[in-house]
C-alpha cells in the first residue's frame, strides 16, 4: 500500500471512529434523560410517601435535569451536523426553561426547608433517600468517565464541559447521602432540612449557568443528574 492509499485508509477509519463516537454521544444523552426521569419518579414518590424534604427537592431536580438532557441530545445532533455553530434557538429556549425551573426549585426548597426548621418537622425515614443517592453516585460516575473519553475522543470541548457539569449531580447526590445517613444515624429532623437548602444552592447555581449559556456567556453544557 503506498502512501496516498494509506492516508486515505487512515481518513476512513478516522470517520468511522468519530462517527462511532457521536453515536455513543447520543446514547449517553438518552441514558441520561431516562435516568433522571425514571430517579425523579422514584425521589418523589418516596420523598412525599416519607415526608423528606431534600430527597423530594432530588426527585424534582431530576426532572429539571431531564428539559437540560434534551437540550444536550440536541446539542451533540447539531455539532455532529454542523460543528462551528453556536447554539441554536432550540438549545437556547431549552436553557431558559432550564434555568426558570432551577429557580423555582430553589424558592421552594429555601421556604420549605425553613418552615420546617421552625417547626420541628421530622421525616419519617430517609432510607431511600440512602438507596436513591447511592445509586445515583454510582450511576453519575459512570457517566462522567463514558462523556470524558467521547469528549477526549472528539476533541469537544462543549461534550468535555458536559461531562463537567454533570458532576454537580454527583455532589447533589453526596449532599442527599449525607443528609439521609446522618438523619438515620442521629435522629436529627433538622438534618433534612439543611440537606434540601443545600440541594437549593446547587440549584440556585445551576439555574445562574443555565441562563448565563443562553445568553452565550458560556459553554453549552449543563447535564444531568
Amino acid at each position: 500500500m503506498n502512501e496516498a492509499q494509506t492516508e486515505i485508509a487512515e481518513t476512513i477509519l478516522g470517520g468511522e471512529e468519530k462517527a462511532r463516537l457521536y453515536r455513543m454521544a447520543l446514547l449517553l444523552a438518552w441514558i441520561t434523560i431516562f435516568y433522571n426521569m425514571a430517579e425523579g419518579l422514584v425521589s418523589i414518590s418516596f420523598g412525599m410517601e416519607d415526608e423528606t424534604l431534600a430527597l423530594f427537592g432530588f426527585g424534582v431536580d431530576s426532572f429539571v435535569e431531564v428539559v437540560s438532557g434534551i437540550g444536550i441530545w440536541h446539542m451533540v445532533r447539531r455539532i455532529r451536523r454542523r460543528p462551528d455553530d453556536d447554539p441554536d434557538t432550540f438549545e437556547r429556549t431549552a436553557l431558559r426553561i432550564t434555568g426558570g425551573a432551577f429557580y423555582l426549585l430553589t424558592g421552594g426548597l429555601v421556604l420549605t426547608a425553613a418552615y420546617n426548621l421552625l417547626s420541628g418537622h421530622r421525616p419519617e425515614t430517609t432510607f431511600w433517600g440512602i438507596v436513591v443517592s447511592s445509586i445515583s453516585i454510582v450511576t453519575m460516575w459512570l457517566l462522567i468517565r463514558a462523556k470524558v473519553k467521547v469528549g477526549r475522543g472528539l476533541s469537544s470541548d462543549a461534550i468535555l464541559a458536559d461531562a463537567n457539569c454533570t458532576k454537580t449531580c454527583l455532589y447533589l447526590s453526596f449532599v442527599l447521602l449525607a443528609a439521609s445517613a446522618g438523619y438515620e444515624l442521629t435522629g436529627i429532623g433538622g438534618l433534612d432540612a439543611v440537606g434540601a437548602a443545600a440541594i437549593a444552592v446547587f440549584a440556585f447555581r445551576e439555574g445562574r449557568e443555565a441562563f448565563e449559556k443562553a445568553e452565550g456567556k458560556g459553554c453549552c453544557c449543563c447535564e444531568g443528574h
